[in-house]
């Protein structure tokens, strides 16, 4: 029967609830509830607000939230980062047990016992903390980190933006959670930074994912994170970052210069440690990478933050300088400063190079500075990885490449940047070796080899350039290449034109 003339029936709210309530038992007791506790007129207003809200959002799912979007905003929602929110939940749920682990030891020694951290035995106490997400939007992200991310005491989800601020109320609601444990705040992402700097006030992660350079909110963010707490940023300006466009924009937003290469993601990396390691020392404070990523378009790191004056000095010998050929694209790195005997830091002397390169005779561009140091602690992404391996699709929905990046990290070689053999062959017109073929040698003369995460037929190795080319010389001596085709005075030209020191005989 319809409950009023001109409204809609209950049969039509049945087919509107039912669309959210997977539940169906649970939605009939929805159901005569609502017919119960409220009166025509209130179940005619909520039937109004029911079909108003059909009209104007889309219902998404994504992990255990779901989110309410406007139809007619297609910006609050961007499924590619999906598996960006994913491997935050992981590495925010690896960094929490540590976290309790370390307050636990430290706990413990000062009744006089003592705990190791790495211990498999579970701690006897747990330890909440808050956490920022300085531009929320919709809220998504907040959302699913209350849902799936145990012992969070709160989550404060900011943005400037009046109309998101509502949206993430909404959101809130929807998700029957506590508008005290999810609090939707109103402001610059900036001044809420800065608030938060005391000691008292500060979070235990903060989460920076901006649309385009996170550079305006790392100051802020490395004073207002707690000791040892966690910082995750998301860079999208790769443009920039990689210097496909305008270095002197990258160079004002993080105080480096890129340079173009095969390497570029991963420089993209090691530029944004570099910023946030001196905006961090000017605080006394320094940075320790947990994991970092390059994906898809944009660039994703996890750090910790703990005050350390002593290690503060050790930048500059963390910190290099690159150059790179013009010619061969060879590229080396120069750290800024060294320790003596007398463990003083004095400046490097440079240039490592020569005017020209030693294999084309090509001029260098010089880039950087940029962090060379580690960019990934082993030992964390080795319980992130064992934690993914437990999890399934329902759990992260991203899962099977979650496992694929974190394997191939693990996997990574501790050294800055890396080769492309594409690129390599390119340079000397050959056909490539086979990446099976390429390692091998490299094996073969004592050397270590990897993948990087950061690019599909990547090499990271810590055999030298003159190596490098001697294995291609040694390849084309196999698979020979048309003189004539190479034009005098080339790269490839220059580097043929000296003899192999040795022959690697592989049929792979």
């Amino acid at each position: 029967m319809p409950l009023h003339p001109t409204h809609p029936t209950l049969y039509q709210i049945i087919i509107c609830a039912r669309s959210r309530e997977k539940n169906f038992f649970k939605l009939n007791l929805v159901i005569k509830n609502w017919q119960t506790k409220f009166s025509t007129s209130n179940r005619i207003r909520s039937l109004e607000k029911i079909v108003k809200m059909d009209n104007e959002f889309n219902v998404i799912t994504e992990g255990k939230a779901s989110i309410l979007f406007p139809k007619n905003n297609k910006v609050f929602y961007n499924n590619v980062q999906q598996f960006n929110r994913d491997i935050s939940i992981a590495a925010i749920k690896i960094w929490s047990k540590i976290f309790s682990e370390e307050k636990l030891n430290k706990a413990q020694q000062k009744k006089g016992s003592d705990i190791n951290i790495q211990s498999s035995s579970k701690p006897s106490k747990t330890y909440t903390f808050t956490i920022l997400e300085a531009l929320a939007a919709s809220g998504l992200r907040s959302i699913r980190y209350a849902k799936e991310i145990p012992n969070i005491k709160y989550i404060i989800a900011n943005d400037l933006d009046l109309d998101a601020v509502d949206l993430i109320n909404k959101n809130v609601e929807y998700n029957e959670l506590s508008k005290d444990f999810v609090r939707a705040n109103q402001g610059d992402a900036c001044s809420v930074l800065y608030q938060h700097r005391s000691f008292p006030d500060r979070f235990d992660v903060i989460d920076l994912d901006p649309y385009g350079t996170a550079a305006p909110f790392i100051d802020g963010a490395v004073q207002a994170v707690e000791e040892g707490g966690l910082l995750c940023v998301t860079c999208t300006d790769l443009a920039n970052l990689t210097g496909s466009n305008y270095p002197e924009k990258c160079y004002a937003n993080y105080g480096s210069i890129p340079v173009k290469g095969e390497f570029c993601h991963e420089m993209a990396l090691r530029i944004l440690l570099h910023t946030l390691s001196t905006s961090a020392a000017k605080y006394r404070r320094r940075i320790i990478p947990l994991l970092c990523c390059s994906i898809d378009f944009y660039i994703r790191i996890f750090v910790r933050v703990v005050t350390s004056p002593v290690e503060v000095k050790n930048n500059p010998c963390k910190t290099s300088m690159l150059y790179v050929c013009t010619g061969c694209h060879s590229y080396y790195t120069q750290p800024l400063a060294k320790v003596t005997g007398k463990n003083t830091y004095v400046p490097m002397v440079g240039p490592i190079v020569n005017n020209s390169c030693e294999h084309c005779e090509n001029k260098f561009h010089v880039g950087g500075p940029i962090w060379t140091h580690s960019i990934h602690d082993k030992q964390f992404v080795l319980r992130m990885l064992e934690h993914v391996k437990e999890s399934n699709n329902e759990t992260y929905q991203t899962h099977s490449r979650m496992l694929g990046m974190l394997s191939v990290i693990m996997e990574e070689l501790d050294i800055p940047l890396f080769h492309n053999l594409s690129a390599l062959a390119g340079t000397l017109h050959c056909t490539s070796p086979s990446l099976k073929t390429f390692c091998s040698a490299i094996l073969n003369k004592g050397y270590k080899v990897s993948a990087s995460h950061a690019m599909a037929g990547s090499v990271k190795t810590d055999a030298p350039m003159s190596v490098i080319w001697d294995i291609f010389r040694s390849w084309i001596q196999l698979h020979p290449v048309t003189m004539k085709n190479i034009k005098e005075n080339s790269p490839a030209r220059k580097i043929l034109a000296i003899e192999p020191r040795f022959y690697y005989t592989s049929k792979c």
